[in-house]
């Protein structure tokens, strides 16, 4: 069980449920397109060091986000939930520099002994609740989300392509191929499914070739991402997640492995993931995104 659940709160006690990363090397991609954003989405400043996000409950059953400097201690509570094990997460007040009421992510976790989750009344104060992304409808939001499912189970997403798509330089395949059933994702009931064919890489003229795509919303996107590479973008624009590159841009996000293909999600595409494969221009664009990427926050 994430966090000390299973403890009684006392008043004004936050019982923690989960927690989240907020650096420049790993954040929420519903947040924002980057570090900076996603701060901004939560009114906190862009720390060099970053923060932990603890989500909890108080004694009545509200539901608030607190921010805390010691990203350190939250980045070992991950570890040791990540391996099965306790981990009293309970961060210094001196380190707390925000609550929030509401959680900007879905929590599963269940609290015993406290009402059912809900949001803090807004006349104590507390201002507009955070509340997860509709992911009923499509948008940047969800567009993120539905990349971070994929850096997260990159595996299951890959085995849907098969090997056929390590090298498509030559290839001349179809925007409109069907689209693939995709794993349920647990927090989403508008999970992006893959479409495949979506276009076929060749060499390209500039200085980190990009693949010459049927997909114009692609093409977009990997412009953009090579782009990346000779005007370094904000910080967590470029991250490492769970091995895999993320970029995102405005109205796109790219999620790929630099030894393997990519998949790009479009806000343009509602619900589709398009895969990109790797023939000959891919590879030095992704080593390039690797090279800028920030490398993901793990404890000691």
């Amino acid at each position: 069980m994430d966090g000390n659940a299973q403890d009684t709160p006392e008043e004004d006690a936050l019982l923690v449920l989960t927690a989240a990363m907020l650096t420049p090397g790993g954040f929420p991609g519903v947040l924002g397109d980057d570090y900076p954003a996603a701060c901004s989405r939560l009114g906190l400043e862009p720390l060099a060091g970053g923060y932990g996000l603890v989500f909890g409950q108080d004694s009545a059953g509200a539901r608030w986000t607190v921010a805390t400097t010691d990203a350190a201690m939250v980045a070992c509570a991950l570890a040791a939930w990540d391996c099965g094990l306790e981990y009293d997460l309970s961060p210094d007040e001196s380190t707390m520099v925000a609550s929030l009421p509401g959680w900007p992510l879905p929590v599963a976790v269940a609290a015993p002994g406290v009402p059912a989750p809900h949001d803090p009344d807004e006349t104590a104060g507390a201002g507009p609740a955070l509340a997860p992304p509709d992911t009923s409808v499509w948008g940047p939001q969800q567009r993120r989300l539905g990349a971070d499912e994929i850096a997260i189970r990159w595996r299951e997403w890959r085995d849907q392509i098969g090997p056929a798509a390590e090298d498509t330089a030559d290839a001349d395949t179809s925007d409109d191929a069907p689209a693939t059933k995709a794993p349920d994702a647990p927090e989403s009931s508008h999970a992006p499914g893959p479409r495949t064919g979506a276009g076929t890489a060749t060499d390209a003229d500039v200085e980190t070739p990009v693949p010459a795509l049927s997909h114009d919303g692609v093409r977009r996107a990997l412009e953009s991402a090579e782009a990346y590479t000779r005007e370094p973008p904000p910080p967590g624009r470029v991250r490492t997640t769970y091995g895999a590159v993320r970029a995102d841009g405005p109205g796109w996000s790219l999620v790929a492995r630099t030894d393997d293909m990519a998949f790009v999600l479009l806000d343009d595409a509602p619900g589709e993931v398009l895969p990109v494969g790797r023939g000959p221009a891919l590879p030095p664009l992704l080593e390039a995104l690797g090279r800028l990427a920030t490398p993901e926050v793990r404890s000691g």
